[in-house]
C-alpha cells in the first residue's frame, strides 16, 4: 500500500540525506516492495537522488537477515570491482545506513525501510526493446555470478525458504488445487493438467544440487531485465539491483528466470498467448552474454542444463502465479481479475514452445562447451 508524501518525508529523515526531499515520487514496476525515487536539493545548488523502499516484510519474513545478505553481497561486490579499477559507487548498490547506522529504519507501525544510492545515468528496462540490452543484462548478471564466485555461498540467510524448491513449489501447488479455498480450480483445469503432467521436470535441478552434480553459488533468483541499470550513454550494463533474493542456488535459476522473461515474444500477463513463444534468437544471444560474462566459471554439467533451467523457471513461475491465483492472490500484485491466470498461462506457453525447440535449444548452449 502506497504512503503519503507527509509519512514519506518523516522517514527520509531518518537516513542521512542532503537537506530536505523537494520530491518523493513512486518509481519502478516491481510487484513486491513499494519503491519511491527521493529527490533532494543539495547545498550547492545540484540534485541528488536516491531510492526508498518499503519493504514487504509480509513476504520477506526477516528484514534483519535480508538486509545482513545485501550489506555483505554488496560489500564483497564494492571490494571486487574496485580491485579490478572499477567505480563501485555505479557498479554495485550502495546502501545508506539510517542514523542510528543500520542498514534499514524499522518504523513504530511495523514497517522497515531502506535506502540506496541512486545510479545516476543508467536505466532499467522492462522489456526487451532491443536485443543488445537484452545481452549485456546477460552479461552483467553473468559477470554478477563470476565476482561473488569465491563468496561463502552456504552463509547467505534464505530471504524466502525453498525459494526455487521446485517439488516444494509443486506440492503447494497440490494442496492449493485440492482445498480450492477460493472455487476457481474448475476455471484452471487445463493449467492445472499441464503442471501435473510436467511433475517429473520438477525435481531435476534440485535434485542435482543435492547430489553435488551441480555447484552452490550465490544467486540473485530474480534475473529480469529491469533488475540491471543499463547505463544511457555507453549502452552498457553496469549495476545489478534488487537483492532482496540474493541466496544460496544454482547458476541455472539466473540463466533460467532471464530466459523466461526476457526470450518471451509477449508480456508477461499477455492475454493473446498466440503472441507468446520463445525467440530463439534472443535464447542464442542471452546464453552468449551468459556464458562471456561468467567468464569461464561455468561447469560442463551447468551449461549443457541451461536449456532445462529456462523450462523449470518458466514452468515454477507459472505454478507461482497459478498457486496464488487459486489462494486468492496474496503473493503478487495484482492490477485486473484473473491476473495471476493470465501470468501463469503466458509461462505455459512459453513451456510448451521450449518443448518444441528443445533440441535447437541445446544445440545453441552445447557450442559453449570447451571439451
Amino acid at each position: 500500500m502506497r504512503s503519503g508524501k507527509e509519512e514519506l518525508l518523516r522517514i527520509t529523515e531518518h537516513f542521512p540525506v542532503d537537506k530536505e526531499a523537494e520530491s518523493i515520487v513512486p518509481y519502478g514496476s516491481g510487484h513486491i516492495n513499494d519503491t519511491y525515487l527521493v529527490t533532494c536539493r543539495r547545498e550547492d545548488g545540484k540534485q541528488k537522488k536516491y531510492i526508498l523502499q518499503r519493504m514487504n516484510h509480509k513476504i520477506f519474513k526477516d528484514p534483519q537477515g535480508l538486509m545482513e545478505n545485501v550489506m555483505n553481497v554488496t560489500n564483497f561486490l564494492q571490494d571486487r570491482i574496485r580491485e579490478a579499477g572499477g567505480d563501485p559507487k555505479r557498479e554495485a548498490l550502495n546502501v545508506i545506513l539510517s542514523r542510528d547506522g543500520r542498514p534499514y529504519y524499522h518504523a513504530a507501525d511495523g514497517t522497515y525501510w531502506r535506502m540506496y544510492r541512486f545510479v545516476e545515468g543508467a536505466t532499467s528496462y522492462d522489456t526487451v526493446e532491443n536485443p543488445e540490452n537484452f545481452y549485456e543484462s546477460a552479461v552483467a548478471f553473468g559477470h554478477f555470478q563470476k565476482l561473488l564466485s569465491s563468496f561463502p555461498a552456504a552463509s547467505l540467510h534464505e530471504t524466502i525458504p525453498d525459494f526455487h524448491n521446485t517439488p516444494d513449489r509443486l506440492a503447494k501447488f497440490k494442496q492449493a488445487v485440492k482445498e480450492d479455498v477460493c472455487h476457481r480450480a474448475e476455471k484452471a483445469q487445463e493449467e492445472i493438467r499441464f503442471v501435473l503432467e510436467r511433475e517429473k521436470d520438477c525435481r531435476v535441478l534440485c535434485d542435482m544440487l543435492a547430489s553435488g552434480a551441480i555447484p552452490l553459488r550465490v544467486t540473485h533468483n530474480d534475473t529480469k531485465l529491469n533488475n540491471i541499470m543499463i547505463d544511457d550513454e555507453t549502452g552498457k550494463g553496469i549495476c545489478v539491483i534488487d537483492l532482496d533474493t540474493v541466496m544460496p542456488g544454482s547458476a541455472l535459476y539466473d540463466y533460467g528466470d532471464s530466459i523466461r522473461f526476457g526470450a518471451n515474444t509477449g508480456l508477461e500477463d499477455e492475454k493473446d498467448l498466440s503472441k507468446i513463444s520463445c525467440d530463439l534468437e534472443l535464447f542464442a544471444l542471452y546464453t552468449k552474454g551468459y556464458v562471456q560474462g561468467c567468464g569461464g566459471s561455468l561447469t560442463e554439467t551447468e551449461i549443457r542444463m541451461l536449456p532445462m533451467g529456462a523450462k523449470l523457471m518458466t514452468l515454477e513461475c507459472g505454478i507461482r502465479f497459478l498457486t496464488d491465483y487459486l489462494e486468492g492472490d496474496h503473493y503478487f500484485k495484482i492490477h485486473r481479475p484473473e491476473h495471476n491466470l493470465d501470468r501463469a498461462r503466458t509461462q505455459f506457453c512459453m513451456v510448451k514452445d521450449m518443448e518444441n525447440k528443445w533440441e535447437q535449444m541445446k544445440e545453441i548452449a552445447e557450442q559453449y562447451l570447451t571439451g
